[in-house]
Protein backbone atom coordinates (compact mmCIF):
# COMPACT_ATOMS: atom_id res chain seq x y z
CA UNK A 1 0.00 0.00 0.00
CA UNK A 2 1.50 3.34 -1.26
CA UNK A 3 2.58 6.19 1.53
CA UNK A 4 0.54 9.39 1.03
CA UNK A 5 3.55 11.24 2.56
CA UNK A 6 5.96 9.41 1.01
CA UNK A 7 4.49 10.72 -2.37
CA UNK A 8 3.95 14.21 -1.36
CA UNK A 9 7.55 14.39 -0.51
CA UNK A 10 9.27 13.19 -3.70
CA UNK A 11 10.25 15.54 -5.72
CA UNK A 12 7.67 16.33 -9.00
CA UNK A 13 9.71 14.66 -12.10
CA UNK A 14 10.00 17.15 -15.21
CA UNK A 15 8.71 16.40 -18.12
CA UNK A 16 11.13 16.03 -20.94
CA UNK A 17 10.43 18.09 -24.07
CA UNK A 18 8.05 19.94 -21.90
CA UNK A 19 7.71 23.82 -21.43
CA UNK A 20 10.38 24.42 -18.76
CA UNK A 21 12.74 21.56 -20.97
CA UNK A 22 12.42 25.01 -23.62
CA UNK A 23 12.26 27.68 -21.36
CA UNK A 24 15.97 26.00 -20.35
CA UNK A 25 17.39 25.32 -23.73
CA UNK A 26 16.56 28.88 -25.08
CA UNK A 27 18.48 30.16 -22.11
CA UNK A 28 21.46 27.87 -22.67
CA UNK A 29 21.23 28.92 -26.52
CA UNK A 30 21.22 32.45 -25.79
CA UNK A 31 24.06 32.44 -23.68
CA UNK A 32 26.02 30.63 -27.37
CA UNK A 33 24.38 33.51 -29.21
CA UNK A 34 25.77 36.22 -26.73
CA UNK A 35 29.05 34.65 -26.63
CA UNK A 36 29.94 33.92 -29.58
CA UNK A 37 28.82 38.30 -30.29
CA UNK A 38 31.75 38.83 -28.27
CA UNK A 39 33.96 36.90 -29.47
CA UNK A 40 33.10 37.93 -33.07
CA UNK A 41 33.58 41.66 -31.43
CA UNK A 42 36.90 41.24 -30.40
CA UNK A 43 38.34 41.29 -34.08
CA UNK A 44 35.95 45.13 -34.20
CA UNK A 45 36.95 46.64 -31.23
CA UNK A 46 40.41 45.60 -30.72
CA UNK A 47 42.18 48.31 -32.79
CA UNK A 48 40.34 50.88 -30.65
CA UNK A 49 41.48 48.67 -27.22
CA UNK A 50 45.31 48.99 -29.13
CA UNK A 51 44.83 52.41 -29.85
CA UNK A 52 43.32 53.11 -26.11
CA UNK A 53 45.61 50.75 -24.37
CA UNK A 54 49.27 51.89 -26.01
CA UNK A 55 49.44 48.01 -27.32
CA UNK A 56 50.94 46.61 -30.07
CA UNK A 57 49.43 44.41 -32.67
CA UNK A 58 51.39 41.37 -31.05
CA UNK A 59 50.27 42.15 -28.01
CA UNK A 60 46.64 42.20 -29.59
CA UNK A 61 47.32 38.57 -31.48
CA UNK A 62 49.40 37.07 -28.09
CA UNK A 63 46.09 38.38 -26.54
CA UNK A 64 43.62 36.21 -29.22
CA UNK A 65 46.32 33.01 -28.58
CA UNK A 66 45.73 32.81 -24.81
CA UNK A 67 42.22 32.53 -25.58
CA UNK A 68 42.60 29.78 -27.99
CA UNK A 69 45.35 28.22 -25.49
CA UNK A 70 43.24 28.51 -23.01
CA UNK A 71 39.55 27.32 -24.24
CA UNK A 72 41.34 24.55 -25.56
CA UNK A 73 42.83 23.23 -22.23
CA UNK A 74 39.26 23.94 -20.43
CA UNK A 75 36.92 22.56 -23.36
CA UNK A 76 38.09 18.93 -22.61
CA UNK A 77 37.55 19.42 -19.03
CA UNK A 78 33.92 21.14 -19.14
CA UNK A 79 31.66 18.40 -20.82
CA UNK A 80 33.25 15.96 -18.12
CA UNK A 81 32.44 18.39 -15.21
CA UNK A 82 28.93 18.68 -16.08
CA UNK A 83 28.16 15.07 -16.33
CA UNK A 84 29.83 14.84 -12.87
CA UNK A 85 28.06 17.69 -11.06
CA UNK A 86 24.86 18.61 -13.81
CA UNK A 87 24.02 22.45 -15.15
CA UNK A 88 23.62 24.13 -12.25
CA UNK A 89 25.36 26.00 -10.94
CA UNK A 90 28.41 24.87 -13.25
CA UNK A 91 26.70 27.11 -16.58
CA UNK A 92 25.38 30.27 -13.90
CA UNK A 93 28.95 30.08 -12.63
CA UNK A 94 30.04 29.99 -16.59
CA UNK A 95 28.16 32.85 -17.61
CA UNK A 96 29.37 35.04 -14.67
CA UNK A 97 32.65 34.13 -15.82
CA UNK A 98 32.13 35.50 -19.33
CA UNK A 99 30.57 38.69 -17.85
CA UNK A 100 33.34 39.03 -15.53
CA UNK A 101 35.96 38.58 -18.98
CA UNK A 102 34.01 41.56 -20.29
CA UNK A 103 34.39 44.04 -17.40
CA UNK A 104 37.84 43.43 -18.03
CA UNK A 105 37.72 43.95 -21.54
CA UNK A 106 35.85 47.09 -20.88
CA UNK A 107 38.45 48.18 -18.40
CA UNK A 108 41.35 47.48 -20.23
CA UNK A 109 44.77 49.78 -19.64
CA UNK A 110 47.19 47.36 -20.38
CA UNK A 111 48.37 43.86 -22.12
CA UNK A 112 47.85 42.43 -18.39
CA UNK A 113 43.99 43.26 -18.28
CA UNK A 114 43.78 42.53 -21.45
CA UNK A 115 45.21 38.74 -21.35
CA UNK A 116 43.49 38.11 -18.16
CA UNK A 117 40.34 39.09 -19.55
CA UNK A 118 41.04 36.69 -22.54
CA UNK A 119 41.52 33.67 -20.35
CA UNK A 120 38.74 34.47 -18.11
CA UNK A 121 35.91 34.60 -20.90
CA UNK A 122 37.89 31.42 -22.28
CA UNK A 123 37.02 29.91 -19.05
CA UNK A 124 33.70 30.41 -18.94
CA UNK A 125 32.87 30.40 -23.27
CA UNK A 126 34.64 26.47 -22.99
CA UNK A 127 31.26 25.36 -21.14
CA UNK A 128 28.76 27.49 -23.73
CA UNK A 129 27.96 25.55 -26.70
CA UNK A 130 29.04 22.03 -25.40
CA UNK A 131 26.91 23.34 -22.18
CA UNK A 132 23.84 23.54 -24.55
CA UNK A 133 24.39 20.58 -26.51
CA UNK A 134 24.15 18.65 -22.49
CA UNK A 135 21.54 20.91 -21.83
CA UNK A 136 19.83 19.57 -24.87
CA UNK A 137 20.67 15.79 -24.32
CA UNK A 138 19.25 16.18 -20.85
CA UNK A 139 16.03 17.83 -20.96
CA UNK A 140 14.87 16.22 -24.91
CA UNK A 141 14.06 12.64 -25.82
CA UNK A 142 17.43 11.16 -27.04
CA UNK A 143 15.84 10.92 -30.64
CA UNK A 144 16.01 14.92 -30.61
CA UNK A 145 19.05 15.62 -29.42
CA UNK A 146 20.96 16.19 -32.76
CA UNK A 147 18.81 18.13 -34.34
CA UNK A 148 18.38 20.14 -30.54
CA UNK A 149 22.16 20.56 -30.99
CA UNK A 150 21.67 21.96 -34.52
CA UNK A 151 19.63 24.39 -33.58
CA UNK A 152 22.24 25.75 -31.83
CA UNK A 153 24.87 25.94 -34.13
CA UNK A 154 22.08 27.63 -36.42
CA UNK A 155 21.58 30.53 -33.99
CA UNK A 156 25.35 30.63 -33.30
CA UNK A 157 26.02 30.76 -36.94
CA UNK A 158 23.06 33.43 -37.29
CA UNK A 159 24.88 35.29 -34.47
CA UNK A 160 28.66 35.47 -36.47
CA UNK A 161 27.00 36.28 -39.64
CA UNK A 162 25.17 39.62 -38.35
CA UNK A 163 27.74 39.96 -35.10
CA UNK A 164 30.35 42.37 -36.82
CA UNK A 165 28.28 44.27 -39.10
CA UNK A 166 25.81 44.97 -35.80
CA UNK A 167 29.04 45.69 -33.57
CA UNK A 168 29.83 48.57 -36.08
CA UNK A 169 26.74 49.87 -36.31
CA UNK A 170 26.71 49.92 -32.72
CA UNK A 171 30.14 51.86 -32.42
CA UNK A 172 29.04 54.55 -34.22
CA UNK A 173 26.65 55.71 -31.27
CA UNK A 174 29.05 54.08 -28.42
CA UNK A 175 32.45 54.27 -27.08
CA UNK A 176 34.17 50.48 -27.46
CA UNK A 177 33.91 50.50 -23.67
CA UNK A 178 30.56 51.49 -23.22
CA UNK A 179 29.84 47.95 -25.61
CA UNK A 180 31.53 46.30 -23.90
CA UNK A 181 29.67 47.50 -20.55
CA UNK A 182 26.53 46.70 -22.42
CA UNK A 183 27.87 42.99 -23.17
CA UNK A 184 28.79 42.37 -19.72
CA UNK A 185 26.06 43.91 -18.07
CA UNK A 186 23.45 41.78 -19.95
CA UNK A 187 25.90 38.74 -18.91
CA UNK A 188 25.31 39.29 -15.17
CA UNK A 189 21.20 39.62 -15.95
CA UNK A 190 21.98 36.46 -17.90
CA UNK A 191 24.11 34.36 -15.02
CA UNK A 192 21.06 35.50 -12.32
CA UNK A 193 18.53 33.63 -14.60
CA UNK A 194 20.70 30.55 -15.00
CA UNK A 195 20.78 30.18 -11.15
CA UNK A 196 17.54 30.40 -10.85
CA UNK A 197 15.91 28.48 -13.65
CA UNK A 198 18.68 26.44 -15.16
CA UNK A 199 18.76 23.24 -13.36
CA UNK A 200 19.15 18.99 -14.52
CA UNK A 201 15.86 17.67 -15.06
CA UNK A 202 14.16 14.86 -12.58
CA UNK A 203 13.77 11.84 -13.85
CA UNK A 204 12.10 8.63 -12.88
CA UNK A 205 15.88 6.53 -12.99
CA UNK A 206 17.93 3.98 -11.48
CA UNK A 207 20.74 6.10 -9.66
CA UNK A 208 24.29 5.80 -10.66
CA UNK A 209 26.72 4.66 -7.98
CA UNK A 210 29.77 6.60 -8.63
CA UNK A 211 32.93 5.37 -6.48
CA UNK A 212 34.57 8.20 -4.23
CA UNK A 213 37.43 9.19 -5.96
CA UNK A 214 39.70 12.22 -6.79
CA UNK A 215 37.39 14.79 -9.41
CA UNK A 216 40.56 15.14 -11.91
CA UNK A 217 40.55 11.49 -11.86
CA UNK A 218 36.97 11.09 -12.36
CA UNK A 219 37.67 13.76 -15.14
CA UNK A 220 39.87 12.14 -16.73
CA UNK A 221 38.73 8.27 -16.60
CA UNK A 222 35.47 9.64 -17.74
CA UNK A 223 37.57 11.51 -20.88
CA UNK A 224 39.40 7.99 -21.08
CA UNK A 225 36.06 6.07 -21.22
CA UNK A 226 34.89 8.82 -24.37
CA UNK A 227 38.12 8.23 -26.08
CA UNK A 228 37.85 4.47 -25.50
CA UNK A 229 34.52 4.55 -27.46
CA UNK A 230 35.28 3.77 -31.20
CA UNK A 231 32.94 6.05 -32.72
CA UNK A 232 32.90 8.92 -30.60
CA UNK A 233 36.86 8.67 -31.75
CA UNK A 234 35.64 8.86 -35.58
CA UNK A 235 32.87 11.12 -35.04
CA UNK A 236 35.01 13.44 -33.47
CA UNK A 237 37.57 13.03 -36.72
CA UNK A 238 35.19 13.43 -39.10
CA UNK A 239 33.46 17.01 -37.04
CA UNK A 240 37.18 18.40 -36.95
CA UNK A 241 37.17 18.16 -40.94
CA UNK A 242 34.22 19.61 -41.62
CA UNK A 243 34.42 22.64 -38.92
CA UNK A 244 38.10 23.10 -38.90
CA UNK A 245 37.79 23.41 -42.91
CA UNK A 246 34.46 25.72 -42.12
CA UNK A 247 36.89 27.53 -40.15
CA UNK A 248 39.75 28.22 -41.68
CA UNK A 249 37.18 28.93 -45.22
CA UNK A 250 34.90 30.90 -43.61
CA UNK A 251 36.91 33.22 -41.58
CA UNK A 252 40.41 33.87 -43.09
CA UNK A 253 41.12 31.74 -46.40
CA UNK A 254 38.25 31.89 -48.32
CA UNK A 255 37.88 35.98 -47.78
CA UNK A 256 41.65 36.01 -49.10
CA UNK A 257 41.18 33.51 -51.93
CA UNK A 258 38.68 36.02 -53.29
CA UNK A 259 40.52 39.46 -53.00
CA UNK A 260 43.36 37.54 -54.88
CA UNK A 261 40.88 36.69 -57.54
CA UNK A 262 40.23 40.57 -57.56
CA UNK A 263 36.98 41.23 -55.89
CA UNK A 264 36.87 43.90 -53.62
CA UNK A 265 37.40 43.61 -49.67
CA UNK A 266 33.71 44.22 -48.53
CA UNK A 267 32.26 41.52 -50.80
CA UNK A 268 34.52 39.37 -49.65
CA UNK A 269 33.92 39.73 -46.25
CA UNK A 270 30.64 39.37 -47.32
CA UNK A 271 31.00 35.84 -48.53
CA UNK A 272 32.51 35.38 -45.13
CA UNK A 273 29.06 36.07 -43.57
CA UNK A 274 27.48 34.10 -46.06
CA UNK A 275 29.32 30.85 -45.40
CA UNK A 276 27.58 31.29 -41.89
CA UNK A 277 24.44 31.51 -42.89
CA UNK A 278 24.61 28.73 -44.97
CA UNK A 279 26.01 26.73 -41.88
CA UNK A 280 23.02 27.98 -39.64
CA UNK A 281 20.90 25.94 -42.69
CA UNK A 282 22.97 22.90 -42.63
CA UNK A 283 23.70 22.48 -39.32
CA UNK A 284 19.58 21.51 -37.83
CA UNK A 285 19.08 19.42 -41.98
CA UNK A 286 21.79 17.65 -41.88
CA UNK A 287 20.04 15.38 -39.07
CA UNK A 288 17.01 16.15 -40.68
CA UNK A 289 18.27 14.43 -43.93
CA UNK A 290 19.94 11.44 -41.12
CA UNK A 291 17.29 10.62 -39.49
CA UNK A 292 14.70 10.64 -42.74
CA UNK A 293 17.29 8.05 -43.82
CA UNK A 294 17.81 6.55 -40.97
CA UNK A 295 21.36 6.37 -41.31
CA UNK A 296 24.51 8.59 -39.59
CA UNK A 297 26.93 6.77 -41.81
CA UNK A 298 25.87 7.17 -45.51
CA UNK A 299 24.90 11.55 -45.10
CA UNK A 300 27.98 12.11 -43.13
CA UNK A 301 29.86 10.64 -45.97
CA UNK A 302 27.80 12.48 -49.08
CA UNK A 303 27.90 15.77 -47.00
CA UNK A 304 32.19 15.96 -46.34
CA UNK A 305 32.55 15.01 -50.04
CA UNK A 306 30.18 17.73 -50.97
CA UNK A 307 32.05 19.90 -48.70
CA UNK A 308 35.41 19.10 -49.92
CA UNK A 309 34.16 19.61 -53.97
CA UNK A 310 33.01 22.92 -52.97
CA UNK A 311 36.63 23.82 -51.39
CA UNK A 312 38.45 22.84 -54.09
CA UNK A 313 35.76 24.57 -56.31
CA UNK A 314 36.79 27.85 -54.34
CA UNK A 315 40.56 27.55 -54.46
CA UNK A 316 40.91 26.19 -58.03
CA UNK A 317 38.08 27.18 -60.22
CA UNK A 318 39.19 29.70 -62.57
CA UNK A 319 35.98 31.71 -63.08
CA UNK A 320 35.48 34.77 -61.34
CA UNK A 321 32.05 35.36 -61.28
CA UNK A 322 30.67 37.24 -58.29
CA UNK A 323 27.43 34.39 -58.42
CA UNK A 324 29.74 31.50 -58.63
CA UNK A 325 31.86 32.74 -55.71
CA UNK A 326 28.20 32.83 -53.94
CA UNK A 327 26.83 29.65 -54.93
CA UNK A 328 30.07 27.92 -53.75
CA UNK A 329 30.74 30.03 -50.38
CA UNK A 330 27.37 29.23 -49.23
CA UNK A 331 27.56 25.39 -50.46
CA UNK A 332 30.83 25.50 -48.20
CA UNK A 333 28.87 26.56 -45.24
CA UNK A 334 25.94 24.05 -46.26
CA UNK A 335 27.76 20.80 -46.14
CA UNK A 336 29.80 21.60 -42.93
CA UNK A 337 26.93 21.58 -41.13
CA UNK A 338 27.64 17.83 -41.18
CA UNK A 339 29.71 18.58 -37.96
CA UNK A 340 26.84 18.50 -36.00
CA UNK A 341 26.22 14.50 -36.80
CA UNK A 342 29.55 13.99 -35.50
CA UNK A 343 27.88 14.90 -32.15
CA UNK A 344 24.93 13.30 -32.50
CA UNK A 345 26.86 10.05 -32.93
CA UNK A 346 29.31 10.85 -29.95
CA UNK A 347 25.91 11.51 -28.08
CA UNK A 348 24.90 8.10 -29.27
CA UNK A 349 27.99 6.24 -28.89
CA UNK A 350 27.93 6.60 -24.44
CA UNK A 351 25.43 6.79 -21.89
CA UNK A 352 23.43 9.63 -20.42
CA UNK A 353 26.24 9.97 -17.66
CA UNK A 354 28.92 10.56 -20.27
CA UNK A 355 27.44 12.68 -23.19
CA UNK A 356 28.70 16.24 -22.15
CA UNK A 357 32.06 14.56 -22.20
CA UNK A 358 31.52 13.54 -25.41
CA UNK A 359 30.33 16.62 -26.77
CA UNK A 360 33.58 18.29 -25.24
CA UNK A 361 36.27 15.63 -27.11
CA UNK A 362 34.22 16.20 -30.51
CA UNK A 363 34.04 20.11 -30.06
CA UNK A 364 37.58 20.15 -28.77
CA UNK A 365 38.94 18.30 -31.96
CA UNK A 366 36.98 20.85 -33.96
CA UNK A 367 38.66 23.84 -32.68
CA UNK A 368 42.10 21.97 -33.00
CA UNK A 369 41.74 21.12 -36.73
CA UNK A 370 40.58 24.48 -37.22
CA UNK A 371 43.39 26.15 -35.67
CA UNK A 372 45.89 24.18 -37.42
CA UNK A 373 44.38 24.90 -40.61
CA UNK A 374 44.58 28.32 -40.05
CA UNK A 375 48.28 28.04 -38.90
CA UNK A 376 49.92 25.65 -40.77
CA UNK A 377 49.44 26.84 -44.22
CA UNK A 378 50.38 30.73 -43.23
CA UNK A 379 53.68 29.50 -42.22
CA UNK A 380 53.98 28.14 -45.71
CA UNK A 381 52.89 31.44 -47.60
CA UNK A 382 54.73 33.73 -48.72
CA UNK A 383 54.73 37.55 -47.15
CA UNK A 384 52.66 38.94 -50.16
CA UNK A 385 50.91 36.10 -51.45
CA UNK A 386 49.09 35.93 -55.19
CA UNK A 387 46.43 33.14 -55.89
CA UNK A 388 49.17 30.63 -57.28
CA UNK A 389 50.07 30.16 -53.74
CA UNK A 390 47.27 29.89 -52.27
CA UNK A 391 46.36 27.09 -54.62
CA UNK A 392 49.96 25.92 -53.99
CA UNK A 393 48.97 25.43 -50.83
CA UNK A 394 45.29 25.07 -49.77
CA UNK A 395 44.81 21.72 -50.90
CA UNK A 396 45.24 20.14 -47.52
CA UNK A 397 41.67 21.44 -46.59
CA UNK A 398 39.77 19.20 -49.20
CA UNK A 399 42.01 16.35 -48.48
CA UNK A 400 41.25 16.62 -44.89
CA UNK A 401 37.52 16.45 -45.81
CA UNK A 402 38.34 13.49 -47.35
CA UNK A 403 40.05 11.89 -44.13
CA UNK A 404 36.91 12.57 -42.86
CA UNK A 405 34.50 11.28 -45.06
CA UNK A 406 36.92 8.09 -44.62
CA UNK A 407 36.57 7.72 -40.76
CA UNK A 408 32.47 8.44 -41.06
CA UNK A 409 33.25 5.34 -43.64
CA UNK A 410 34.20 3.59 -40.79
CA UNK A 411 31.45 3.99 -38.11
CA UNK A 412 29.60 1.19 -37.12
CA UNK A 413 26.04 2.64 -38.37
CA UNK A 414 24.18 1.50 -35.44
CA UNK A 415 23.04 4.63 -34.09
CA UNK A 416 19.48 5.56 -33.02
CA UNK A 417 18.80 6.79 -36.95
CA UNK A 418 18.40 3.14 -37.41
CA UNK A 419 20.66 1.92 -40.11
CA UNK A 420 21.68 -1.44 -40.06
Amino acid sequence: MSDPVAQARAPRLSRIGGPEAWLVWVLATTFVVWLFAIQTGYAVVSPAIQESAGLTLAQIGLAASIYTWVFALVQFFSGALLDRFGSRPLLAVAVALVAVGAFLYAGTTDFATLALAQAVLAVGASFGFVGAGYIGGRWFAAARYGLMFGLVQAAASLGSAIGQPVILVLLDALSWQQLLLAFASFGLLLAILFAVIVRDPIVAETPVERPRINVITAILRDLGHCFGMRDVVLSAVFAGAAFGTMLAVGTLWGPRIMEARGASADFATALTALAWLGLAVGAPLVNVVSDRWRSRKAPAVAWLLLQAAAIALVIYLPVDSHGVAIALMFAVGLFSGVQMLGFTVAGESVDGSHIGSAAAIVNGVCFLVGGLLAVIPSMLMPADPVLADYQAVLWSMPAVLVVGAAAASLLRGRGRAGES
